[in-house]
């Protein structure tokens, strides 16, 4: 019964984690960057390829065939039993953390890396602990993900990909803002992590 009730909510966290972003993104700023990084698309192509796995790989009570076609895979049994407890405490995080960086972030917020020409240096709200919030949401709901649906042996290399393709992305933006912002960044990013504890 609990895997049942976390899929339904992983569900739900995906259509507002989603909905964070569309809402923002709907909204007219009139603003186009003048900065890009070209290379953070990688970055994206890997987080992409993380996703997919976890999505790609059902192996629990609560997975798709499961709860539609009564149908449960063979290596259900072998299943962690607290694996949904810990997905229904990621999701929420997660679409918490998303909504309040988007929030702060504002005018800057942006699918691609890049920078305004009015661009802003944002240090408020979560971005007073981490410098990209977004990426540990994103984090957050990859493993909300793979906790509530996958198969167990696929989350740590779909984690993997997940976080090489976030290192190309926070590489590429923090060079963006180290050449516009300077001295500013670099005391900034000497003392706020960059998505998850003892990563710089």
């Amino acid at each position: 019964m609990l895997t049942e009730i976390a899929f339904v909510e992983l569900m739900v966290c995906w259509i507002l984690w989603v909905l964070a972003f569309v809402v923002r993104h709907a909204r007219p700023t009139g603003r186009v960057a003048v900065v890009i990084a070209p290379a953070a698309r990688w970055g994206m192509l890997l987080q992409g390829l993380g996703y997919a796995l976890v999505w790609s790989f059902p192996g629990i009570a609560g997975s798709y065939e499961t709860i539609v076609r009564g149908f449960q895979p063979a290596w259900v049994g072998s299943w962690p039993t607290f694996f949904p407890a810990v997905s229904m405490a990621l999701g929420p995080a997660a679409v918490a953390l998303a909504l309040y960086a988007v929030r702060h972030l504002g005018k800057q917020w942006r699918i691609q890396a890049g920078l305004n020409a009015d661009h802003e240096l944002v240090t408020t709200g979560p971005y007073r602990a981490i410098r990209h919030p977004i990426y540990a949401s994103m984090l957050l709901m990859l493993l909300a993900t793979g906790f509530a649906w996958s198969w167990w042996p696929v989350l740590p290399p779909a984690v993997a990909l997940f976080l090489v393709g976030t290192e190309i992305r926070v590489r590429a933006e923090d060079r963006l803002l180290a050449g516009r912002f300077g001295d500013a960044f670099a005391a900034y990013r000497s003392h706020v992590r960059a998505y998850m504890p003892f990563v710089r």
